[in-house]
């Protein structure tokens, strides 16, 4: 069974991170998570869950309006070509539904097959916003609490520059 919302507030609380959590309508895109903006501080994300040709899968997180060429993030990324993996390989290694995209789903990837790479330009930001595996609700974590998360659930992130670096941090 994929971990709850509770389950991963409580590892989050176990490992001391900070973390808010506002309720809110079924956000299944950007677009649609624009309604919250000046309701909820901090920059607001995209991710990316991507499948390389030779089966290889990585999670990308960045800004939400950052631009990214996946022809060359691959090769950046020493990988195969990159296609979108479906919903259904979402849902057996990340335990989340297409909408609820987010990196706190790698607390699902117990065997490690997801490498998750974080935008630099979305890491220039003190405070970020995801879904907490679920998209009726949206946690605001500090990016460094993000990184302690991620290598905490066996997930190291490599943080590169993948867009184009749209957006200034306050």
């Amino acid at each position: 069974m994929p971990a709850t919302p509770a389950e991963l507030f409580a590892f989050l609380d176990r490992l001391g991170i900070a973390h808010t959590t506002v309720s809110h309508p079924p956000l299944f895109t950007v677009e649609e998570s624009r309604v919250l903006r000046g309701q909820i501080a901090g920059a607001h994300t995209k991710n990316l869950f991507l499948r390389a040709k030779n089966g290889t899968l990585f999670l990308v997180v960045a800004l939400e309006d950052a631009r990214i060429d996946l022809k060359r993030l691959h090769q950046r990324l020493g990988a195969a070509r990159f296609s979108f993996g479906s919903a259904d390989l979402l849902r057996t290694v990340l335990g989340v539904e297409a909408g609820a995209v987010t990196p706190f789903a790698v607390i699902n990837d117990r065997h490690g097959a997801v490498s998750v790479v974080l935008d630099a330009a979305m890491m220039r930001y003190a405070v970020l916003n995801y879904h907490p595996l679920d998209n009726t609700r949206t946690t605001t974590i500090h990016r460094d609490d993000l990184v302690r998360f991620l290598e905490a659930s066996g997930h190291p992130p490599l943080v590169i520059a993948v867009s184009n670096g749209a957006g200034t941090a306050p």
